[in-house]
């Protein structure tokens, strides 16, 4: 179900979260397409019945609202990974993807360039050698 909830919406990963009475919501890991790549090239089809506690990564990197963007592409250089869930509070407020960093970056460089006066370069060809 989780793999389909993946592929449904386009997305990469999604935040688990244990529903506790005592203390709310509480992020326990991320199970991403990776996690899911990972567990059926170990155990075959049968992975797709498996729970999603037994394939999340549990050991879970998140970053912080206050975070700056240079930070958290840092984070996901350092330990190799794509989506940051954020939190405040220790309570789940949102996920950044590395796709999310890469349009920051191309935005800031476009606006860097338009007030500077620079043109975008028109890519040519590309040409590769042997």
């Amino acid at each position: 179900m989780a793999a389909t909830l993946l592929n449904r919406e386009h997305i990469g990963a999604v935040v688990v979260k244990d529903a506790c009475g005592s203390e709310g919501d509480t992020v326990v890991g991320i199970f991403s397409e990776r996690d899911v790549v990972r567990a059926i090239a170990e155990r075959g089809a049968a992975a797709l019945r498996a729970p999603v506690a037994d394939l999340m990564s549990r050991n879970m990197i998140s970053c912080q609202m206050d975070d700056s963007v240079d930070h958290v592409r840092a984070l996901m250089d350092t330990h190799h990974v794509r989506h940051l869930p954020v939190l405040e509070n220790h309570q789940l407020v949102g996920v950044l993807s590395i796709r999310d960093v890469l349009s920051y970056d191309v935005r800031k460089a476009a606006e860097a360039a338009a007030s500077t006066g620079a043109q975008r370069p028109v890519p040519g060809p590309l040409h590769l050698q042997a």
